[in-house]
């Protein structure tokens, strides 16, 4: 009965950890938007280097150096963490350019999408058999683009490059053998000098924003800390719950930021575009339901699996 109950209570920190997690990367926007008047390649610049550096302090304070040096004893296989790091960073800049333009929407949609284009990714790519439910879900998620691409004349780009770069980023940090937070942290190493050197540039082309004013400082810099809170908390719901359950609580980021682009930001949601919405939470209700039966009948995958763990 004692071993019950502690289960249930991890389980129900899991919950809690997993809650906080998805629900700080719905709000996303929220804090992105507050960054008027700052292009979104700054953002990008001032969340790699104050990420970077908030990461040096946690692993130190976590001693979670032990992966990272071993990471980087071994330069050959650094080109998967260096690929990872570009696909993070683009996800992560066009992002805060979606956010910036007010087409959370989009951002939105690219998110829905992204289970879907990982199970895609793995067929294609990994031949992974795809389950009859899972190919329909592709399917519909297929037909909802080429509506919006017929009757509005136009590719969703910008839903497709994020479900795109972080499917494809989620493939590629399979194949290296780091947690989550290592990961980041070695990502944003890998990607810190570059960040360096465009900071410099800005500030000598006087186009930068840092120091400008203590608000807009002080945001930049939070840029970094609210990029691993939530990775964190995601870490926790890692090591507690089942993945099917994970798989689950994904859902809560896009739909937040569904809903802020709905009732907080008024983006204009043509007839289209919602129809476009609905078919892709059908084939998600498919997908969905396809995994948790296939779950059901096989064995979990242990909770802590590893996970790619950054988001948007």
């Amino acid at each position: 009965m004692s071993l019950q109950l502690s289960s249930d209570r991890e389980a129900a920190r899991g919950v809690g950890f997993g809650l906080t997690a998805y629900v700080m990367w719905g709000c996303f926007p929220l804090f992105f938007a507050l960054f008027d008047g700052v292009p979104a390649f700054e953002v990008l610049i001032h969340r790699i280097i104050w990420s970077c550096l908030f990461l040096v302090g946690l692993v130190t304070l976590l001693k979670r150096w032990a992966p990272i040096r071993k990471a980087f004893a071994e330069p050959r296989r650094l080109g998967r963490v260096l690929g990872c790091a570009v696909l993070i960073a683009t996800n992560w800049g066009l992002y805060i350019y979606a956010v910036e333009t007010r087409q959370v929407f989009q951002a939105s949609l690219g998110y829905f999408l992204t289970p879907l284009v990982n199970v895609a990714l793995g067929m294609l790519v990994l031949r992974e058999a795809m389950a009859g439910l899972q190919r329909i879900a592709v399917g519909l998620a297929g037909l909802a683009i080429a509506i919006q691409l017929l009757l509005l004349g136009e590719l969703p780009w910008i839903s497709l490059t994020l479900a795109l770069t972080f499917g494809t980023y989620g493939l590629l940090r399979k194949q290296v053998p780091l947690d989550g937070l290592s990961g980041l942290f070695a990502e944003t190493l890998l990607l810190l000098p570059l960040g360096l050197m465009a900071l410099a540039w800005l500030s000598a082309a006087d186009l930068s924003h840092f120091m400008s004013g203590p608000v807009i400082t002080l945001l930049l810099v939070a840029s970094g800390v609210i990029t691993a809170l939530p990775l964190l908390a995601f870490a926790g719901a890692a090591r507690r719950l089942r993945l099917a359950t994970l798989g689950f609580l994904m859902y809560i980021n896009p739909t937040i930021q569904f809903f802020i682009a709905l009732l907080v930001f008024r983006e204009p949601l043509s007839p289209v575009q919602l129809a476009t919405f609905i078919l892709i939470w059908a084939s998600l209700g498919l997908y969905s339901w396809s995994a948790w039966n296939g779950r059901m009948r096989s064995p979990l995958a242990p909770a802590g699996a590893p996970q790619p763990g950054e988001r948007s």
